[in-house]
C-alpha cells in the first residue's frame, strides 16, 4: 500500500506541544542550571583569597599579600583603595602611595594625582609607569623600551639599594635630566629604579616591574628587603588599584576641588557613558556572532521545491519512513488523512465513482452504501472524520479501512 500526504484541514499536530518543548530543552536548562551554581559556588569559595594581580590581599603567585604582612609586621598600615578620589584624599606627609598601575590612569587622572602628591610631600611609587603616564606623573623623565627582569646589582648610592644588593629587576627603563635624581640597577645603560628627590614635595620612585613584589618572588635575592624599605619609609602605605568603579567618567567632570567629578555637561552621565568600552564591542561582536549563527543554522532561506531522488525507494520503505516521522511528531491527523485518502482513491473506482469525485462525499458515501448496503453516516465518519485522539484509534482506523476495502472487492 501506498502512502499519500495530503494537507488536512484540521489543525495540524506537528507543532510542538509545552509538554514536547519541555522535553527537548530540559536537558539544556539543566546544563545551564549546573553551570551558573557552579560559578557561583567557585566564586564565593575563591571571593576571600582571589583578586587581581598585584593585589595586597591575594595570596596567589602575582598577588602581594606577603610584602602587606610583612609591612604589617613592621608596623606599617596597610590600605587599598579602588579610587582615584580615595588615592589622592589619603596622601600626605606620613604616607606612601603605591600606583600599581599608572599606565591604566587616563590624562586627566594623571594631572589630579600629579597635583595631589605634589602637595601631599610624602612618598609615591609607580610601578611600571611607561610613556602613557611617566610624563604627567614624573615630569622630565623618559620612560624607554623595557628590559627582561633579571638578577641586577645596584651600582648607586641609594642607602635602600644597597642594603638590599643584588634584587630582580627590570621592566621599563628611565631617563631623567634631574641632578637630584637616583639612577640604580641599570639595565643596558638605563636605570630600572629611579628615584627623584624633591624636598618640598616629597620624593618620586619609578619601579621598572613589579616583580620584587609578587609573592612568589619576593624571598629571591634582595627583592624583600628592597620592597620594605621602598615601601615602609613612612608609617602608612596606601595601595591604589585602579579599578573599574574608578572610570574615566567619574574623574574627568568639572574642576571640583574634591575629585568627586563625575557629571557631564548635562548634569549627570549617561548609562553608557560608565560602561567601559570593552564591554560596549564585546556586546557588538556577541550581537553579530549571533546574526551569523543564526543564518547558519536557518533551515529555510527560501521556498520548498521538490526535488527529484538520486535512486530508487521502495515503497514500503517510503511509508515506513513517513510514518515513523509522523509517529515522533504524534501527527495523527496526518496519517489519518493520508490513510484516507488512500483508501477513497482505491475504492472509487470499485463502486464505479470516477477518481475526480473519489473524494467528494456526495458522490463516493451513496455509491459505497448502494454497494454494500450500509447507511452513510457510518462511512461518512470512517472516510471524512475527524483526527484520531491517540495511536490506538489510528491503529483501528487503518484496521477499518483495510476491512472496508476487501469487503467492496469481495462484494
Amino acid at each position: 500500500m501506498t502512502v499519500v500526504t495530503t494537507p488536512s484541514s484540521s489543525s495540524s499536530s506537528a507543532s510542538p506541544t509545552p509538554r514536547q518543548v519541555w522535553i527537548r530543552t530540559r536537558g539544556l536548562l539543566l546544563a545551564v542550571l549546573v553551570l551558573v551554581a557552579a560559578g557561583v559556588a567557585l566564586a564565593a569559595t575563591h571571593s576571600g583569597d582571589r583578586h587581581g594581580r598585584l593585589d595586597p590581599r591575594s595570596a596567589d603567585r602575582y598577588g602581594s599579600r606577603a610584602v602587606a604582612e610583612l609591612l604589617k609586621d613592621r608596623g606599617v598600615s596597610v590600605r587599598v583603595v579602588t579610587t582615584l578620589q580615595d588615592a589622592t584624599s589619603a596622601a600626605g606627609p606620613d604616607t606612601t602611595l603605591l600606583v600599581a598601575a599608572p599606565n591604566l590612569l587616563t590624562p586627566v587622572q594623571q594631572n589630579k594625582l600629579r597635583t595631589a602628591t605634589a602637595d601631599a610631600a610624602g612618598r609615591t611609587v609607580l610601578i611600571a609607569a611607561g610613556p602613557p603616564s611617566v610624563g604627567a606623573l614624573a615630569p622630565g623623565v623618559r620612560a624607554e623600551s623595557s628590559a627582561p627582569v633579571t638578577t641586577r646589582a645596584p651600582r648607586c648610592s641609594l642607602d635602600a639599594a644597597r642594603r638590599a644588593d643584588d634584587v630582580e629587576t627590570g621592566g621599563f627603563r628611565y631617563a631623567s635630566d634631574s641632578l637630584d635624581a637616583l639612577a640604580c640597577y641599570p639595565a643596558d645603560g638605563l636605570p630600572s629604579l629611579l628615584l627623584l628627590r624633591q624636598p618640598a614635595a616629597g620624593d618620586t620612585v619609578l619601579l621598572g616591574s613589579p616583580d620584587i613584589l609578587y609573592n612568589d618572588r619576593l624571598d629571591n635575592q634582595g627583592n624583600a628587603s628592597l620592597a620594605l624599605q621602598l615601601l615602609g619609609s613612612h608609617p602608612h602605605l596606601v595601595w591604589y588599584l585602579p579599578s573599574l568603579a574608578d572610570s574615566p567618567a567619574a574623574s574627568s567632570g568639572g574642576n571640583d576641588d574634591d575629585g568627586a567629578g563625575g557629571e557631564s555637561a548635562g548634569g549627570e552621565s549617561s548609562f553608557l557613558d560608565l560602561i567601559p568600552s570593552g564591554w560596549l564591542w564585546g556586546t557588538l561582536q556577541l550581537a553579530i556572532a549571533a546574526v551569523l549563527a543564526a543564518v547558519w543554522r536557518a533551515r529555510r532561506l527560501g521556498p520548498v521545491i521538490a526535488e527529484r531522488l538520486p535512486v530508487a525507494i521502495r515503497a514500503s520503505e517510503s511509508t515506513e519512513g513517513r510514518a515513523r516521522l509522523h509517529r515522533k511528531t504524534n501527527a495523527r491527523d496526518r496519517a489519518a488523512a493520508s490513510l484516507r485518502h488512500a483508501s477513497r482513491t482505491r475504492i472509487a473506482p470499485l463502486v464505479g465513482v470516477s477518481p475526480r469525485d473519489a473524494h467528494s462525499p456526495v458522490t463516493l458515501l451513496p455509491a459505497v452504501s448502494a454497494r454494500l448496503s450500509t447507511t452513510d453516516s457510518g462511512l461518512r465518519e470512517l472516510f471524512f472524520g475527524s483526527a484520531p485522539s491517540d495511536d490506538a484509534a489510528l491503529v483501528l482506523l487503518a484496521d477499518q479501512l483495510d476491512s472496508l476495502e476487501r469487503e467492496v472487492r469481495t462484494s
